[in-house]
This record gives C-alpha cells, structure tokens and sequence, in this order.
C-alpha cells in the first residue's frame, strides 16, 4: 500500500479549518514566531529610544521598516526560521538571528548588538505568548462566545412566555418557560465572560534568574525594572517583576480555568438542548439537502449539539492539563512549559469549534408550543405545590383547620397522574377561604409560572 500524499494530522488543520482558521494567526508556531520577532524589534527600540550604550534614536523611517519585520512577516520569514533552528535547534535563536539579518539588510548591523540585549529566551517568550494569547482571545474566541451568549439572550427572550413543564431529576415539576431555561444559560455565560475579560496577561523581562544581572553589568545607572516594565505596558500588556527564569504562567492558569468553565456550562447547554429535541419541544428546521441518517430518511439528527458536546470535552481536558501542567515549574525552570504551551491553540480551536456548532444548531431549532402544552396538560399534579403552600398560608391566617397539607397532597398526587377534574373537585372540598380557592381553581400548569417571565429580564 503507498503512502498517502502528506495530510494534517489534527482534524483542526483539516476537516474543521475553515471554522477555526482566525486562531491560526495568533496561536500557531508561525503565529508565535511573529510575536517574538515584534518582542526582539520594540525591545531593540525601546533601547535606541534610551541612547542606552552610546546609541541614537532611530528615525520615523527606520523605525517604521524595522516595524514592517513582523508586521509584514509572511512565508518567506517561516522559511528562514525553519531553516536556521535546524541548524541551532533552538527557536528563539533562530528568531535573533532573523532579526539580526534583516537589520544588516536595512543597514543598521550598527545596532545588531542590541538584538535581544540581556535577554533570556522566556523574556521574548512569555512577551510573545501574553500577546498572542491576548489577541488570539479578545479577537477571536471571545467575540464567538459572545456571539453564542447573545443568542441565547435573544432566544430567552423570544420564549419568555412560552410555558414548559420543568424536569427536575428527569420528573415532572413546576412549570417554567423556555425563555427562562435558555436564559440561565445566558446568565451563567455572562458572568464567566466577565471574569475572562478581566485576566491579566503578564510577561517578564528580567533576564536570566528574574534579577537583572546582566542587565546591571552592562549599565548600573539605569533603573532597569522601571525601563522593562514600561517596556511591557507599551506593548498593551501586563508586567510581572517577580519570577524565576519564567514568567509563573499563573494567568494562564486562571484564564484556561475560566475557559474550561465556560465550556462546561456549553456543555450542559448542548445537552439540555438535545433532550429537548428528544423530547419534541423543539424540532430541527431541515436543511436543504442534507442527509440526517444513510439509511432512515425521516430522521434529522441534533449533530450540531452533539459535536459540540464531543468537542467541549475534548477542549475541557486540554484546558485542565494546561492549567496544571504550567502552574508548576522546578526550581527555577524547567521546559515542560514549553512543549504544553504549543497546545494553546489545539484547546482554543476544539473550544472554537464548539461554539461555531452552536451557533449553527441554536439557528437550525424551532420551539414546539404543541408539544409543551401537551406535557403541561398530562401534568396537573405539578399543581400539587402551589395548592399546599396556599393551605399552609390559610391556616396561618385562621381561615383552615387542615394539620399537614403536604401530607394531604402527597397522598393525592405522588407516583400518580390526576386530571384537571380530579384536581378542582380536591380544590372545591378543601378547608380553605373562597378566595383562596378561586385562585387555584384559575390555575393551570400553563399558567403557573410565576415570575419566570420577569427573571429574562434580568439579562
């Protein structure tokens, strides 16, 4: 048998790449060598800006084409990286050294010597990661789950008044609306969203053990703590002083927590969502020309909610794995980082996925009043609740001599189904004032639901 011509291994670079193709500028090897060559420029920059070392600012001019270094950086630039870290079998040396070229091809080899000054190779990484990963999230991962939470806040508000018989422990229960169900979700979601905005994206620059030693052997007059922080915040991120040879990746520790939580809530969408469809409280809009099962036409499978699922839990365990591989490093470094890091972007796109399936799925689902009002109607015992609360609050008012309601209910309706008939005979021979028993009779399980319209509100 030969050899199939070269293939992607990943089902992300391949069957799936057109939906998770956005992450791909920040998060993959290439994305993370531009974001080292922009490291190594503005640092170069920064300390040209200084006159550090008998330099001199640069020009608008040449500043602008060494700014064009990554801001252009194509295929012509990964192919001299894959080249020369064959050769160094190290890729942020492979990175120096590109710079280092393009600098003599510019014409400034004068200040060659400041390509990557006092700089261990997590200065440039830890940089090079919190941008990529900040933009990789505030760009593109982000919007997506914004986009699938407001959905969900349209749809609860589009359902806000549609009654449904609510399953808890997979029983009958009080009636709820779907608006309300969907908008939990929504809540839930939003809540997670905020404390994912809120995540700090830190990177050191303190050379080799986080003290700046070389730094001071060169130039012990400079405040050089002061001159990498503001290095840091100008390029939009945060500025840890405090570390190892590494940046301590706590961030990400938190951030791939919070992904993997909001995750866990989609999950527990796409689940919720299929029962429904199993169910018949929402059916599926079929599209044209596709085919639900190769040997049953009629059928038209949730596979929406289903690959998101499977992908949800795919992009849960890398989240966790990340999250605890990276929150522990020996003594002062050790590379299991490194290796772990390069997954970043295999959990975002598995997460990605996910969500571009339930965007599509939520767009493809139609709501079955029918089918809610037909449950609602098999279940007048769900009244049960409200016709022994309202007992309860007539014997405090004196107007019942009834000894334990519950007790009374539960003998009527537990384990048993009871009619609309049988329930409003019960309701007319109870010991309760007219009032009271007027309201009841007026109840249905359509109508009992409270304040579930009023809480979409709170979206």
């Amino acid at each position: 048998m030969t050899s199939l011509p070269p293939q992607p291994l990943s089902p992300l670079d391949g069957r799936y790449k057109s939906a998770v193709t956005g992450l791909a500028d920040y998060l993959s090897e290439a994305g993370l060598n531009r974001a080292r060559v922009e490291v190594e420029v503005e640092w170069l920059i920064a300390l040209t800006d200084r006159s550090l070392f008998g330099s001199k600012p640069l020009s608008d001019g040449d500043k602008a084409k060494l700014r064009a270094l990554y801001q252009d950086f194509g295929q012509a630039e990964i192919d001299w990286l894959a080249e020369r870290e064959a050769i160094t079998r190290h890729d942020v040396k492979a990175v120096e050294y590109l710079v280092r070229d393009r600098l003599e091809q510019l014409g400034l080899g004068a200040i060659a010597e400041l390509t990557h000054f006092a700089c261990t190779s997590e200065d440039i990484n830890s940089t090079a990661y919190a941008l990529t990963v900040q933009r990789a999230v505030s760009r593109v991962w982000l919007p997506k789950l914004r986009t699938v939470t407001e959905l969900l806040a349209d749809l609860a508000q589009k359902h806000r008044d549609a009654p449904m018989l609510a399953h808890t422990h997979g029983q009958p229960a009080t009636p709820t609306t779907m608006g309300k169900e969907i908008g939990v979700f929504a809540w839930r979601l939003q809540r997670v969203i905020r404390q994912i905005e809120s995540t700090e994206y830190l990177a050191k620059f303190s050379g080799a053990t986080g003290t700046w030693s070389a730094h001071l052997s060169a130039e012990p007059g400079v405040d050089w703590p002061a001159v990498s922080g503001a290095f840091i915040r100008s390029l939009g991120i945060d500025f840890n002083p405090v570390t190892t040879q590494i940046e301590s990746h706590d961030w990400q520790v938190e951030l791939y927590d919070r992904a993997r939580h909001a995750g866990g809530i989609l999950h527990n969408l796409a689940t919720d969502v299929w029962t429904y469809i199993s169910m018949g409280y929402f059916t599926q809009i079929p599209v044209a020309g596709a085919t639900g099962s190769s040997t049953m036409p009629h059928k038209i499978n949730p596979i929406r909610f289903e690959n998101a699922e499977a992908n949800l839990e795919i992009a849960g365990g890398l989240f966790a794995t990340l999250a605890q591989t990276l929150v522990t490093s020996r003594l002062q470094r050790d590379l299991t980082d490194s290796t772990t890091q390069r997954n970043i972007g295999v959990a975002f796109g598995h997460s990605l996925l996910a969500l571009d399936n339930l965007q599509r799925g939520l767009g493809e689902i139609s709501l079955s009043q029918t089918a809610l009002d037909a449950d609602l109607d098999s279940n007048w015992e769900v009244l049960a609740e409200a016709i022994q609360t309202v007992v309860r609050a007539e014997i405090v008012a004196g107007r019942s001599k009834i000894s334990d309601p519950y007790a009374l209910l539960k003998d009527l309706t537990r384990g048993r189904r009871v009619g609309a008939p049988e329930l409003a005979e019960f309701v007319r021979g109870l010991d309760i004032g007219e009032a009271a028993k007027d309201r009841l009779l007026a109840l249905t399980p359509a109508t009992y639901v409270g304040l579930a319209s009023r809480v979409v509100d709170e979206l």
